[in-house]
Parts: structure tokens; C-alpha cells; sequence
């Protein structure tokens, strides 16, 4: 029995590294991502995540020197989450200049003027019920809250924040804030927007960071249902027709396919927020010895790009950043 006598050969291009990186489609690189750091008011040495391996929550002292280490690693930009001493009905420690995040930014501003500090803009780290705005009964008032993101924001913005993120979800909230920020003079602050973020199952890990897990209910009625795909390129319209310059999809390993079509169906920058759960779970099983760590991280990552994603929030940021130096020799 002979072989036909044309058959095409792919793996020509497969047969060494060298080959097989000539011919990459999708590269990474520590420009990527971005780090997210905990910042708690309450603390005064690193108090370990529990259910996120290799994650702390942090005291203020510390967020110059790690700002530094993300720096150091090649990594552009951190975001930055608040866990105040104490919280309220309506979160006014969102908008205090002296606030947790605030001191925060004045810190890594100070520490390395170059890197890009982003704040999420939002508030269930600053209510005492855990949910993203003023309540009225056990329901968030979209119209309050905006008013109370645009004072967030400007805060931010006075405070030195490169970026900011509003994260709740609230109607109307990015024509809100760039309102906001225009009127107090900081019309050149860029607003990365929390565009399309499900009311997910991966976020659990999170809010054990953050402290932010709501005392009742949960946030389905803000953001968005699982099931849903055409409402995610809406949201994303909206966001960039109110004035948002950069996009996000959250979560984004079950979501591959919302970053591909938000991507192709608009035309400003796109992120990914590679979630708690998605970290949590990876460390599980490399703790178990069921994966390769490094190798499944790195596939990940490369996964998101493929899918569309420009940058990339993500736990593992500074360990993906380590390998790919160590790899480049």
C-alpha cells in the first residue's frame, strides 16, 4: 500500500523550539499584565489569603516596596483594592482623601513614578453590607451610587491614580464618572471599565481578599447572568460610547469566547481579569501534584491573549513575569 502523493506537512514547522517560536502567532511578555494588590488599613505585616496561595493582603508601609517588585519584574501597571479600618451604610470611605486606596496610590506613585496604578472604583469594600452601592431595602440604588462614583473617582484622581476602574456594574456609571472627572479637572484620566463582569462563582476567593462578601443576597441583579452573550457586546457598546477607553471581561477563563467577540466588535484596548477561582484552583492542583504549575499558567495566559485580550489582571502576574525572564536565559 503506498501514500498519497501530496500530503501536507504541518509539523515541518513544529520540529524544533527554535522553529516553533519563528512561527508563534500569539507571544507574552511581563508588558501584559497588570498586578492586583490588596492594601488593608487594619494590618501592619502581610496577612496570607488563605484560600489563594501566594497572595497577602498587605499594610500600607509595605505598597512602595512592592510596587518596586512589579516594577523590577517588567510588569507596567498594578491595580489597587482598599480594606478600610471602617466601613459604612454607603461606603464614604470610597471618597475619603485620606482613605486607605488613596494613601495607597500616593505610596507606588512615590515609589515608582513609571508605573501605571489603576484604583477599581467601587464599593463593596467600603459598605458594611458587602454590596457595590447605597441600598434602598435589600436593592442597590443605581442613581445614588453614580453620584457617589463620580466623588470615588475624583478622589482617585487627586490622590495621583493613573486609571480608573469602576467595577459595580451600575447603569450609566462611565458617562457618570467621565462627568465627573472632567468637571474637576482631570479630564485626561483614562477609565479602564469593568464592561461585562458576570455575577460569577469564580469570585469566592476574592472576597475573602478584599473582605467584600455580602451579608445577604447576592449581586445578580447588577451584574450579569452567565448565560448571556449578545447582552455582553451591549455592555460593551454602552461603555464606549459613554467615554470608556479601555474595556474589561471578568471572569475570562470560562469566558473565552465574550473576550473574543467584545474584542472583534469594538475598537478600544481589552482586558481580562484572570479571577481568584481561576488562580485558586491552578494552586490546588499544583499543590496536589496533579498539574505542571508553570506549564498550565503560561498556556493560560497565552489562551487569553489568543482569545483577544491586550492586557491581562491576573495573581499570577509576578510569577509568569519570573518565568518568562528565566526562559529568555
Amino acid at each position: 500500500m503506498s501514500l498519497p502523493d501530496l500530503i501536507v506537512r504541518p509539523r515541518r514547522l513544529r520540529r524544533s523550539a527554535t522553529m516553533r517560536r519563528m512561527v508563534s502567532e500569539t507571544t507574552l511578555s511581563a508588558d501584559d499584565f497588570i498586578y492586583p494588590i490588596f492594601v488593608d488599613e487594619t494590618i501592619d505585616s502581610p496577612r496570607e489569603v488563605k484560600s489563594m496561595p501566594g497572595v497577602s493582603r498587605i499594610p500600607l508601609s509595605m505598597v512602595g516596596e512592592m510596587t518596586q517588585q512589579v516594577a523590577a519584574l517588567g510588569i507596567p501597571g498594578i491595580i489597587l483594592f482598599g480594606i478600610p479600618a471602617e466601613k459604612d451604610a454607603i461606603g464614604s470611605g470610597g471618597w475619603d482623601d485620606n482613605g486607605i486606596v488613596q494613601q495607597a496610590i500616593r505610596a507606588a506613585k512615590a515609589a515608582s513614578p513609571e508605573t501605571c496604578v489603576i484604583a477599581d472604583t467601587c464599593f463593596c469594600e467600603y459598605t458594611d453590607h458587602g454590596h457595590c452601592g447605597v441600598l434602598h431595602g435589600e436593592d442597590v440604588d443605581n442613581d445614588e451610587t453614580l453620584l457617589n462614583l463620580q466623588k470615588e473617582a475624583a478622589s482617585y484622581a487627586r490622590a495621583g491614580v493613573d486609571i480608573v476602574a469602576p467595577s459595580g456594574m451600575m447603569d450609566g456609571m462611565i458617562s457618570a464618572i467621565r462627568a465627573g472627572l472632567d468637571e474637576a479637572g482631570f479630564k485626561n484620566i483614562p477609565i479602564m471599565s469593568y464592561a461585562v463582569k458576570y455575577a460569577s462563582g469564580y469570585f469566592g476567593p476574592f472576597r475573602d481578599a478584599a473582605d467584600s462578601t455580602p451579608s445577604f443576597g447576592d449581586r445578580a441583579t447588577y451584574q450579569m447572568d452567565p448565560a448571556n452573550r449578545r447582552e455582553a457586546l451591549k455592555e460593551a457598546w454602552l461603555d464606549i460610547e459613554e467615554g470608556a477607553d479601555m474595556l474589561m471581561v471578568k471572569p475570562g477563563l470560562a469566558y473565552m469566547d465574550i473576550i473574543r467577540e467584545v474584542k472583534d466588535a469594538t475598537n478600544v484596548p481589552m482586558a481580562v481579569y484572570n479571577v481568584s477561582g481561576e488562580y485558586a484552583m491552578v494552586k490546588a492542583a499544583a499543590a496536589n501534584g496533579w498539574i505542571d504549575e508553570k506549564r498550565v499558567v503560561l498556556e493560560t495566559m497565552l489562551s487569553f491573549k489568543r482569545a483577544g485580550a491586550d492586557l491581562i489582571l491576573s495573581y499570577h502576574a509576578l510569577d509568569v513575569a519570573r518565568w518568562l525572564k528565566e526562559d529568555k536565559g
